[in-house]
């Protein structure tokens, strides 16, 4: 049924009007620090939610440690990716070892990390210390260490942020960054962690909202771009699920809540997230099924989008 397939492509925060989308299979549910007060209030939530689902939902979080982390109401911060790995090898594997079996506590099955992102902007606002390195053999190192942890643990891991944050001077929640470099820097710096990601496995990519003028020639976030989302899945031969960022953040939202939707979903993307269940974001998700009703080529793209979501969930045990 339609419908399904196109709730199948959100994942959205909690709010007045989850247990409506998981009565009607929305894809995921994504958690922020306000969701957790305690170890068992945290657990209780997830399971609450797991059993009201139609299906299965990606339960996920942005747990990268350091300055993007949600568990801070439970216990002392993890350190950021950056220092971790400068403390050492051993010190970032047995982080994560830790960091992804309290996330298996919780039924967490989705992980927004790492960030596949080369730090070379100082001044970068958004990045920092959430990438591993300014050096591209670092951010694959730092890769080859905390991966095969993820598939260890079965937790799903989402690169981020394709085709590379790095060398933003503006946050891309407040504003849309434009990113002006020439193709060697974007393909050999910021792109290629990402290829490398791509070569070892990942099966999840997160897909910012920047203007890079290495794909558009006019103003257009990367995640609406078509441009960029054939180069990840063309040349960078992705097969897997390619998420949006925050569809509230500035650097898309002024494109109009729905219509950056559709353009999303034309573009190529297979799932988005909304931060919350509000009634705004239910409202996209109802006008992109009377849309779809509409739109053949636009039913085509969820049904891609669909069985690529589905077969991940499967791949997972997420459902049989």
């Amino acid at each position: 049924m339609l419908k399904d397939k196109i709730f199948q492509m959100f994942i959205i925060g909690t709010g007045k009007n989850l247990d409506y989308a998981l009565k009607n299979g929305v894809g995921g549910v994504i958690f922020f620090t306000p969701d957790i007060e305690s170890s068992n209030q945290f657990k209780n939530l997830v399971l609450n939610i797991r059993n009201k689902s139609k299906i299965t939902p990606f339960l996920s979080i942005d747990q990268e440690g350091g300055r993007v982390e949600r568990t801070e109401n439970i216990h002392e911060r993890f350190m950021s990716p950056m220092y971790a790995l400068k403390k050492g090898e051993e010190f970032l594997s047995s982080q994560t070892v830790t960091m992804l079996d309290e996330l298996k506590e919780y039924g967490i099955n989705m992980n927004f990390a790492p960030c596949m992102d080369v730090n070379s902007n100082p001044n970068n606002p958004i990045i920092g210390e959430r990438a591993f390195s300014d050096k591209v053999d670092d951010v694959c190192k730092g890769f080859d260490i905390v991966y095969p942890i993820y598939k260890q643990k079965k937790i799903i891991s989402v690169i981020k942020h394709f085709p590379g944050h790095g060398d933003a001077d503006k946050d891309s929640h407040l504003e849309l960054p434009v990113i002006d470099l020439n193709e060697k820097d974007v393909e050999n710096v910021h792109i290629y962690p990402f290829k490398y990601a791509i070569d070892n496995g990942v099966e999840a990519v997160m897909v910012a909202h920047l203007f890079s003028t290495f794909f558009e020639k006019e103003e257009l976030p990367t995640s609406l771009s078509e441009n960029c989302i054939d180069y990840l899945k063309n040349k960078l031969s992705f097969n897997g699920v390619i998420i949006s960022d925050d569809m509230y953040m500035k650097g898309v939202s002024k494109y109009g809540m729905t219509e950056a939707c559709i353009m999303g979903i034309k573009a190529g993307l297979n799932m988005f997230i909304y931060r919350d269940a509000s009634d705004e974001t239910l409202n996209v998700i109802e006008d992109v099924i009377k849309y779809a009703e509409k739109d053949s080529c636009l039913r085509e793209k969820i049904d891609e989008s669909y069985k690529k979501i589905i077969d991940l969930k499967k791949k997972y045990g997420l459902i049989s």
